[in-house]
């Protein structure tokens, strides 16, 4: 979630896409206004996104038919709080849980509900973030409630191959370009489409900072270098059929105007100087 695709109400999200282009169409834009962070600041990220990536992996393996999504929001507060911080989505622009819940072809901001109960088959979103010592961790995963379909299996692993495709182009001296690019030709390579209304962002000291860390190649927001110490969450979302979505009445859930189904994964992650360094990685917790 970030600048255009941060977690807040429909009517802001899609006011970077009306950024004029750079002045120059080649060669990235100056880091300014992009907070570089200190060692002592990256310690405490550290901690705030293994919070985060404990919580996610506690929910995929909680997560079970019949339970409600509001049950999940529950869980994920009270193990947040635990390990000693506080949820990043809670009260941000009046969101009203600690969790994003999007089910099948509910792409992002999909809000809890006591109503919604939880079915096999489906392809459930979970995006959340934890507060701690002064810095956000973001992180989301897919998860696929068994039985799984072929269609929804495949869906959910080009997902988050392209992902880790964006991924591997983190280093100081690249450009938002070049993770972009790897992103949209994994996802198109496999006959799906890259949702354009919502990208990746900075996080650090707040939850949603500079640069937008689109997932498509474009020439309407800045093409940054990365310089190590920037923190960045990355996160395509995958579109089984049309890249368009449509806010509900609620003012926050999109969904895909198709109603095919959509994947997102997200990871909080560090430039360094020679590469990355993921600060939400669930293998290690």
């Amino acid at each position: 979630m970030n600048i255009l695709g941060a977690l807040r109400p429909a009517s802001p999200l899609r006011e970077a896409a009306t950024k004029p282009a750079p002045t120059k169409k080649e060669g990235p834009r100056p880091t300014k206004g992009i907070e570089i962070k200190s060692q002592r600041e990256l310690a405490i990220m550290r901690e705030s996104s293994r919070i985060v990536a404990t919580v996610l992996k506690e929910l995929a393996a909680t997560i079970q038919p019949g339970m409600t999504t509001m049950d999940l929001d529950a869980l994920a507060e009270k193990r947040i709080r635990e390990m000693g911080a506080v949820p990043s989505f809670k009260g941000y622009c009046d969101y009203p849980a600690s969790i994003c819940i999007s089910i099948n072809d509910e792409v992002v901001h999909g809000i809890p509900s006591a109503k919604r109960v939880i079915r096999p088959g489906d392809l459930v979103k979970i995006d959340t973030g934890a507060f701690q010592n002064g810095f956000h961790g973001d992180s989301c995963i897919t998860v696929a409630v068994p039985p799984v379909s072929d269609r929804a299996a495949r869906l959910m692993q080009v997902a988050e191959q392209a992902l880790y495709a964006g991924i591997a182009k983190v280093k100081a001296g690249n450009c938002l370009l070049d993770l972009a690019g790897a992103i949209e030709d994994c996802v198109k390579a496999a006959g799906y489409s890259v949702v354009e209304d919502f990208t990746g962002h900075g996080v650090g000291r707040n939850l949603h900072e500079e640069p937008s860390v689109f997932n498509f190649r474009t020439r309407q927001m800045p093409n940054v270098r990365l310089r190590a110490g920037m923190t960045l969450a990355i996160e395509p979302i995958v579109n089984e059929g049309r890249k368009a979505v449509q806010i509900l009445a609620d003012k926050w859930t999109a969904v895909t105007v198709d109603r095919k189904l959509s994947a997102q994964f997200e990871h909080t992650v560090l430039v360094t100087e020679d590469g990355y360094e993921i600060f939400t990685d669930r293998s290690k917790v």
